[in-house]
């Protein structure tokens, strides 16, 4: 761990109309590797949760005025400050997310890059000149389009991302002028937190943002409370779906759970795609909704494929991941340990052949591989969200893609071959939100369409495209009378 790494605050306040609140410090935030309380922070009461949509419909109209360049001000500010705090941010996430320390300074670095490149959009919002004259009766007619602000957001974000799928939202935001509430997940409020205090420091519309920890008992006005215009919410599909029930007629953007899957055909570079499914598989111990679980190999390179894989895995590190050396660290807490440690002993019950791993020590799981699991596992079929990935062989390419397609997730899905065809057919035929040739499906860039089909999810982040979702097109109609 650097020695230029401070230790967190005693207490963290929420962000009640763009001012630090500390109203209580009821929420613990552990230390997800030792287990001891790290700092406490603010929780916010329902009363908070609806003085925040108030502040943020008050906000509404100052928001929507902003110029451009004025938005942009607020965003290279943010970029600014977090490029200053990159170490105190990593340590942050290090500590409540359990994140080794060197993936945590590579998600502040994206975090930055999303701030950027929000910053880049906010002066692009563009419209269209369209012509209406397309029949007789619109002779003379002109129409020109515009987008404009949604009204107040409500964001929800997950844990295991909890500076850079903070920043999705919140950036799109501040780029179009929308104000907004969000919940950051209880179990991983600091980065949330930090973002809020940075922009405290700017001079947005009283009521712009709040940022309210809260139990999710008592948070149900963000996704009830018709004064909101949008609810965003990532994390796990069975509370996304039941979320959008509850939303009335708000727009609703779900980004939600996945069982990514990876082909690797008999012309792949072994090396390189052994090397990029360990990282897929099992960085952040697995908990990403695009890490690979499902490894689907050409029967012709399959044994020597799954011995690269083995070897790699054993010969990953997991421990502290305040530790520079570290590859996993715990999950997130012990009981999601333990049910996806159950999930592995079910398989291996029902004829399943553990390759490597299959150990649990508290929160912490060792990067575990299987073979022969039972199309109806639990693990196959459901999200494991932990460092476990199941080896499968194929002979025809048409069958891997549709063992691919057979799962009711479709967020991300990666391919390793050389045949331009291949590439072609399974972007055609994978029913997913994004197909990842030559690299596994956990791979993302910031400014890229993002986001799932089936229970994966509905609409796309990636700033540009989480804009769209923020704004509505305003229509203009102008009649020029004939001459």
């Amino acid at each position: 761990m650097s020695s230029a790494m401070t230790a967190l605050a005693p207490t963290y306040p929420l962000y009640l109309a763009n001012e630090a609140v500390q109203p209580n410090t009821d929420l613990a935030v552990t230390d997800k590797y030792s287990g001891e309380v790290a700092t406490r922070t603010a929780l916010a009461t329902p009363e908070i949760i609806d003085q925040a949509i108030a502040a943020a419909v008050s906000a509404a109209p100052a928001m929507a005025e902003m110029a451009s360049y004025e938005r942009q001000a607020v965003l290279a500010h943010c970029v600014k400050r977090f490029t200053e705090r990159q170490e105190e941010l990593a340590l942050a996430l290090c500590i409540e997310a359990g994140k080794p320390i060197k993936d945590s300074r590579g998600e502040v670095g994206r975090l930055i890059d999303t701030f950027r490149i929000a910053a880049e959009e906010s002066v692009r919002m563009t419209g269209e000149v369209q012509p209406l004259d397309i029949s007789p009766r619109a002779r003379g007619y002109q129409g020109i389009w515009k987008r404009v602000p949604i009204g107040p957001c409500s964001f929800i974000s997950p844990f295991n991302f909890p500076l850079n799928l903070a920043a999705h939202k919140v950036a799109p935001a501040l780029a179009v002028g929308c104000p907004f509430v969000m919940k950051p997940a209880s179990r991983t409020p600091l980065g949330a937190l930090i973002i809020g205090e940075v922009l405290a420091e700017t001079d947005l519309p009283k009521g712009a943002f709040s940022i309210l920890p809260a139990s999710r008992a008592g948070a149900d006005l963000f996704t009830t409370d018709d004064r909101l215009k949008l609810l965003s919410f990532t994390g796990s599909p069975a509370v996304g779906w039941d979320l959008k029930a509850k939303a009335g007629r708000k727009k609703v953007i779900l980004e939600l759970g996945g069982n990514a899957a990876v082909i690797v055909d008999k012309d792949a570079d072994l090396e390189d795609a052994a090397e990029r499914i360990i990282f897929g598989a099992f960085y952040q111990s697995g908990q990403s909704c695009i890490g690979v679980q499902r490894i689907i190999v050409h029967a012709d390179i399959y044994d020597r494929l799954k011995s690269m894989l083995v070897e790699r895995s054993q010969a990953l590190v997991c421990g502290d991941p305040k530790d520079e050396k570290t590859f996993i660290g715990p999950m997130i807490d012990e009981g999601e340990a333990s049910r996806l440690d159950n999930w592995i002993q079910e398989a291996l019950a029902a004829g399943a052949k553990l390759l490597c791993g299959g150990h649990r020590n508290g929160a912490m799981l060792d990067a575990t591989l299987l073979e022969g699991v039972p199309h109806d596992a639990t693990v196959r079929n459901e999200e494991a969200f932990g460092p476990v990935a199941l080896l499968s062989k194929f002979t025809d390419f048409e069958a891997a893609l549709d063992e691919v397609n057979d799962s009711h997730f479709g967020l991300q899905a990666g391919v390793f071959t050389d045949s331009f065809e291949q590439v072609m057919r399974a972007w055609d035929k994978l029913e997913v939100g994004g197909v990842v040739i030559g690299d596994v499906p956990s791979y993302r860039v910031d400014n890229m369409p993002y986001g799932g089909v089936k229970d994966s999810g509905l609409g796309r982040e990636g700033v540009r495209f989480a804009m769209e979702d923020m704004t509505e097109v305003r229509n203009l109609v102008i009649r020029r009378r004939p001459a």
